[in-house]
Parts: structure tokens; C-alpha cells; sequence
């Protein structure tokens, strides 16, 4: 790691930044950034979101002033500017539940085949549910005119999109893990029955599919099976 006498660890960096899972200093999301700030020395001046002032923050907390380049935000990963709004053109939104998939904090309801629509004091203006959405029925509004960076964004806010944000990975996470123990049971009882479901098969063909499911079952503890230290 680096030599950054200020910074105590990734909880502290990540908690000087906003929390809009945005991506746009090119991570996945706010606590990958600050791992590569706290592990590589990434630049402090990829946060759009935190503005100029989320520069400072950061180079404060690492103990030490922001270099010649990292004074202004870079270039690449965008500008400041107020804080975004989604809004849903319900009379053309189709109900394919995309933008829902695709929203860090889980601010869109609706359910498939029905009208979504943006619960506004959630949504972080990260603009990721604009390129899902398949008919272009999300549009960004200004939420904060004349305001960017923490001027448009508390310390609040961003403790509840992190929240937000933890709590729904979460969330996914454990539907996939039952979803995974729902096939992996099937595939079991397939197996255990395979010559009763197969009866109408030949013998090299009872063994193909006996094989494919032991295979899919070989996957599936896998990934069941809790890392080794």
C-alpha cells in the first residue's frame, strides 16, 4: 500500500464520497474507488459528483495536497454539474423492469409489464437506468439548479444511498444463493430419479443427460462452497 499517512482505512475513504454508484471515475462503484485510492494511489480527482470540494476531502484525509493534475476533476470521467434527477415518461414506459435492474439504490418501483416511476428523494442522479431503459422514456432533470458537488449532496443523503446501495446488493445476493439452491435441489432430484424420468431413452442417452447434471451440479457446489483461506 501506498505511503498515505492520513488515510486510517477504505471505511474512512469511502465515507468522503457521495455514494451515487455513479461509476463515472471508472469503478464499479464509491467503495472500489476508494480501495484503489487507499491500495494503488489511484488520482483523487475522479469523482464528479464530489466536485472540487470532494477533492479537497480526499486530500486531507490522505495527508497530502492534491497534485497539479488532481486539482480540477479529470476530464475523462466527466464534469460537475447539479445534481440529477430521473424522471419516467409513464406513458411509455413498457414495464421491462431493466432501469430497476439497473438502479444502485433501488429507487424505481413498478413490476413487469406495468408503469415504473422514480421515488425522487432516493434517486442519486446517477444516470445508469438512462441507457437501459430499450424506448428512451427516462429523462434527467436538474434537482438542484445553480448547486453541484456537496453543495447539491449532504452527508446524509449520502449515508442513506450507501444504505441504499449495501442493503440491495445484499438483497440480490441472497436471491441468487436461493435461486442457485433451487436448481441445484432440482438437479439432485433428477439425478436420484434419472432412470424413472428417462425410461423412454436409450442408454448412451440416460448417460449423456446423467452426465450434464452431475456436471451442473459439480458447478453449482462450487460456487456454493465458502473460499479457503
Amino acid at each position: 500500500m501506498p505511503d498515505l499517512p492520513g488515510v486510517t482505512n477504505i471505511d474512512a475513504i469511502d465515507a468522503l464520497l457521495p455514494q451515487t454508484q455513479c461509476t463515472r471515475c471508472g469503478y464499479v462503484d464509491c467503495r472500489a474507488y476508494a480501495q484503489a485510492i487507499c491500495a494503488d494511489g489511484a488520482a483523487i480527482n475522479r469523482c464528479p459528483p464530489g466536485g472540487v470540494e470532494g477533492i479537497t476531502r480526499l486530500a486531507a484525509a490522505i495527508g497530502r495536497a492534491p497534485t497539479e493534475a488532481e486539482q480540477a476533476l479529470d476530464p475523462s470521467c466527466g464534469s460537475a454539474g447539479p445534481r440529477l434527477l430521473a424522471v419516467i415518461d409513464e406513458a411509455w414506459c413498457i414495464g421491462c423492469t431493466l432501469c430497476i435492474k439497473a438502479c444502485p439504490v433501488d429507487c424505481i418501483i413498478g413490476t413487469h409489464k406495468r408503469m415504473h416511476t422514480v421515488i425522487e428523494p432516493q434517486c442519486t442522479g446517477c444516470e445508469l437506468c438512462v441507457p437501459a431503459c430499450p424506448v428512451d422514456c427516462i429523462s434527467l432533470i436538474e434537482a438542484t439548479p445553480g448547486l453541484s458537488g456537496w453543495h447539491a449532496w449532504s452527508e446524509a443523503d449520502a449515508t442513506l444511498a450507501r444504505q441504499r446501495y449495501v442493503a440491495r446488493n445484499e438483497r440480490r445476493a441472497s436471491a441468487k444463493a436461493d435461486h442457485d439452491a433451487t436448481l441445484a435441489d432440482k438437479a439432485e432430484h433428477k439425478l436420484a430419479h434419472l432412470d424413472d424420468l428417462t425410461r423412454a431413452n436409450t442408454p448412451a442417452e440416460i448417460e449423456r443427460k446423467r452426465s450434464v447434471i452431475e456436471a451442473a451440479l459439480a458447478r453449482a457446489r462450487a460456487q456454493r462452497k465458502p473460499p479457503t483461506a
